[in-house]
């Protein structure tokens, strides 16, 4: 595989989750530094999490000094937008997000493939690497994490872990096609609000969702 690839995967990745915790923080009407902070939580939480299951150093997140700066950047980006643009990134955000959650979800498996974990820890580390910024910004937003209750998410990201694992994907062209695959199905469990099966407790109570007093 083309190391390029993987830095490619990084800095999509990097770029497309700074922005969206960015936005997630104006929504919430954090000042400037709870937006950059947001920001780089979302862009790099994934990975430290990922890091730490696999046994990677926590503090190789500072020899990521380009990254690091690149996302800084893009929160800014992200600040002085106009209303306008802001506005439209709303409408596309959902698309955003497929790639972020696409490219780290890659970036994830290939990393552990790399250090010759098993199977189920590739599918854990891209699925970590994936949804894991976005769990930790929903928390700090005071929101429930959406990765969890919304429509299919981080399925796509195990689904990518484990073609990676598998070795279905070996070349550069085959990773891609992955990439464009993840963010497409995403795409359309959007569209098409597919979810998991759930059972809600409050659906089933006796009293039409009241809550009963025992």
């Amino acid at each position: 595989m083309d190391v390029h690839v993987f830095d490619l995967f990084s800095i999509i990745g990097t770029v497309a989750f700074a922005m969206s915790g960015a936005f997630v923080a104006m929504e919430e009407e954090y000042d400037i530094l709870g937006i950059v902070v947001l920001g780089l939580v979302t862009a790099f939480g994934g990975g430290i999490i990922r890091n730490v299951l696999i046994g990677v150093p926590v503090t190789t997140l500072w020899s990521q000094g380009d990254l690091i700066l690149l996302a800084i950047v893009s929160v800014f980006v992200a600040f002085v937008l106009p209303m306008a643009w802001i506005k439209h990134w709303k409408r596309t955000e959902a698309l955003f997000d497929a790639i972020g959650l696409s490219a780290f979800a890659l970036q994830g498996g290939i990393y552990a493939t790399q250090m010759n974990h098993p199977m189920s820890a590739v599918i854990v580390a891209a699925a970590m690497t994936g949804i894991g910024g976005g769990i930790i910004r929903d928390l700090l937003a005071g929101r429930k994490p959406l990765v969890l209750r919304d429509e299919i998410y981080a399925v796509w990201a195990m689904a990518a872990g484990a073609a990676i694992g598998l070795g279905i994907t070996k070349s550069t062209w085959q990773l891609l096609t992955l990439f464009v695959l993840v963010v497409v199905f995403r795409m359309l469990s959007v569209h098409y609000k597919w979810r998991l099966p759930r059972r809600l407790l409050s659906a089933e109570s006796p009293s039409h969702g009241k809550n009963v007093s025992l």
